[in-house]
């Protein structure tokens, strides 16, 4: 491999190479991977991936060559985009043939071959219209004539006047989540050839759309009948933008990538699981539930689930952990945590649920306190059949009422 491209796994043990000093220190400002500096080798750098997956290139001052670092994800990338899928739309995730793994077997080649299919599947009937709030000045009056505007900028004059009036467009916030998407996706390295032809090939299909303005919110869209054929690519399309965040300039060094955080990835998966297992319960679940720890209600908390009964009252509460496991196990300050909600909560079991390492369930009672905490262990390399079977077993202990 050459010098200036990286390779990491995730949570692997840390490696060395040699990089230019303001690419060291730019890896080293941020948070994509951990990296040092060695104290007795000049321009050797130790370089250990955290949860974060994904490729960006990295490019410093001085005509240096710019340094490609990709991170691999432990699971397999069709597993991880059941994952994904699952978290965005439990009732429709996607398929093999949706990102064709066996084709692309990185992230990013795999994410922008998935992103070309849902956009291509949602525009096969045309671009979507709808109705797009439209301010402007008109020598014809449509719409409503904006009073405060007209008397502020025309002074009593009758024309142009300052009108308000619903357009009839492509230029909806729909169209421009997947135009700016596509655009993303077309600026990063890494996309291989054919999937970026067939992604200029989009960006011609929409090419009345505006993009939207880099660093902005994105627009509000919402779920509806006529927007269905939308919905996946849409959902994939926030995926893509919000991995944007690895675009940026640390000075004079510049980062563009795309970066997936796999601690959320299985936060999401986790909760929302969980939630659909116990869908039509009598129960509800509620997904980063605000709660206090003290009765003054000045420390916060947030358990990643929170299951209630049908009266109101908690039923359950479980945290995510997606960790490495650590040769003596687990973390002790996740237990602390646990038992934080717990005791908030009034609940005398609460659960942890990990990544599978060497554990398989734990369970540790609190001394003086009689509160019992779990800990699972998933294990994300197997069948998303599995997986779901695992999940349905741990919604079960949580509540153990619940029909086998």
């Amino acid at each position: 491999m050459p010098s200036d491209d990286i390779e990491l796994i995730e949570h692997a043990p840390a490696v060395s190479r040699r990089l230019a000093d303001p690419v060291g220190r730019a890896l080293a400002a941020g948070d994509m991977i951990s990296a040092t500096p060695d104290p007795y080798t000049p321009g050797l750098w130790s370089l250990e991936a955290n949860s974060k997956v994904g490729a960006v290139t990295v490019t410093a001052p001085g005509g240096e060559p710019p340094v490609a670092l990709r991170v691999t994800p432990k699971v397999p990338i069709a597993r991880l985009f059941f994952l994904l899928g699952y978290s965005l739309d439990p009732k429709r995730n996607w398929r093999d043939e949706d990102v064709d793994v066996a084709e692309h077997r990185d992230l990013l080649p795999t994410l922008a071959h998935a992103m070309e299919r849902q956009v291509d599947r949602a525009l096969r009937r045309g671009l979507l219209q709808g109705y797009r709030p439209t301010e402007e000045s008109a020598l014809v009056v449509r719409g409503r004539i904006r009073e405060a505007e007209q008397i502020r900028r025309r002074f009593g004059m009758t024309l142009p006047a300052e009108v308000a009036y619903d357009e009839f467009s492509t230029d909806i916030p729909e169209n421009r989540i997947l135009r700016t998407a596509v655009e993303r996706l077309l600026r990063l390295p890494g996309v291989p050839g054919d999937v970026r032809r067939r992604l200029l090939h989009q960006r011609v299909r929409m090419a009345d759309v505006t993009p939207l303005v880099r660093g902005r919110k994105l627009p509000a869209w919402h779920p509806n009948r006529l927007n269905s054929r939308y919905h996946q690519a849409l959902r994939l399309a926030r995926v893509v933008l919000d991995g944007a965040s690895a675009e940026h300039a640390p000075g004079e060094v510049r980062i563009n990538g795309f970066l997936f955080d796999m601690n959320t990835l299985f936060e999401d998966f986790v909760t929302t699981a969980l939630r659909e297992t116990l869908r039509g319960t009598g129960r509800s679940a509620r997904l980063q539930d605000p709660h206090h720890l003290d009765v003054a209600d000045a420390i916060r908390m947030k358990p990643d689930f929170v299951l209630y009964e049908a009266d109101g009252s908690v039923a359950a509460v479980a945290d995510a952990k997606y960790k490495a496991e650590k040769r003596g196990g687990y973390p002790d300050a996740d237990l602390y945590q646990m038992l934080a909600y717990c005791t908030s909560l009034g609940l005398r079991e609460g659960h942890l649920v990990y990544a599978k390492g060497n554990a398989v369930h734990a369970a540790h009672e609190v001394r003086h306190a009689g509160t019992v905490i779990h800990q699972h262990a998933l294990d994300l390399d197997q069948t998303p059949a599995g997986l779901l079977d695992d999940i349905a077993g741990l919604a079960h202990r949580m509540a153990p009422a619940l029909p086998v």
